[in-house]
């Protein structure tokens, strides 16, 4: 019988590294669950369709969910424009709100009804834009309040674990991990623009040139 885990999978350099991780680290029955949550462009999802194909995972639900439908963020937003990277400490509107506890939520739920215990998200607090939803507090809020809500916790003494295997590492020494585990990042998307290329200025692309340079790498997509 397989060791199951569960991957958040977006399509971006994080959860693609996440994909592979879980893997090597003895969890040989991966499931995959994306979202279509209302964001103004699918190019990081078709990667995560390529990610989920090349690597054989057990099975993969694309959820539809429009968070579109109240906005707040540019990334769902029409009314707001996505911006350049500013080095300051305010946290951009690309933040979606609440966006990783909805999706932690039906992560769960998908989790409990395959009998899988196991949980990875690919969220860092270290080179990232200040999300509250990407840092330790929330993510061991979230498993707590997971494992009240969980028959497999409460009654079955199956409680679930969310990973965060990259919240304290920084993004270049993710990527150095991700490539000694055999991942292809030009088959990942990070840019928050749909445009052919990444734009290489908002905070996604900016924090991953960044990381590339740093772990000594070419970005397959931004060094093209």
């Amino acid at each position: 019988m397989g060791k199951k885990a569960l991957v958040l999978l977006s399509g971006g350099l994080d959860s693609g590294t996440a994909l592979y991780y879980a893997k090597s680290i003895g969890f040989n029955e991966i499931y995959a669950i994306s979202f279509l949550y209302g964001q103004k462009h699918t190019k990081e999802l078709n990667m995560a369709k390529k990610l989920a194909d090349n690597f054989g995972i057990k099975e993969h639900k694309i959820v539809n969910l429009d968070m579109s439908l109240w906005g707040g963020s540019s990334l769902t937003d029409n009314s707001l424009d996505i911006p350049d990277y500013e080095d300051n400490n305010k946290i951009p509107n690309t933040y979606v709100p609440a966006r990783n506890m909805v999706f932690l939520s039906i992560a769960a739920s998908y989790a409990e009804s395959r009998e899988i215990y196991d949980i990875f998200i690919g969220v860092s607090e270290v080179d990232y834009s200040g999300y509250v939803d990407c840092r330790q507090t929330f993510i061991t809020a979230m498993e707590n309040a997971i494992n009240q809500g969980t028959v497999c916790a409460v009654s079955h003494n199956n409680p679930i674990k969310i990973h965060a295997p990259f919240i304290n590492m920084k993004k270049s020494d993710e990527i150095k991990l991700g490539i000694s585990l055999g991942i292809d990042y030009s088959n990942t998307w990070s840019c928050y623009k749909g445009t052919e290329k990444p734009c290489g200025r908002c905070d996604s692309c900016v924090l991953r040139k960044k990381a590339f340079k740093e772990a000594g790498f070419s970005d397959p997509l931004l060094d093209k």
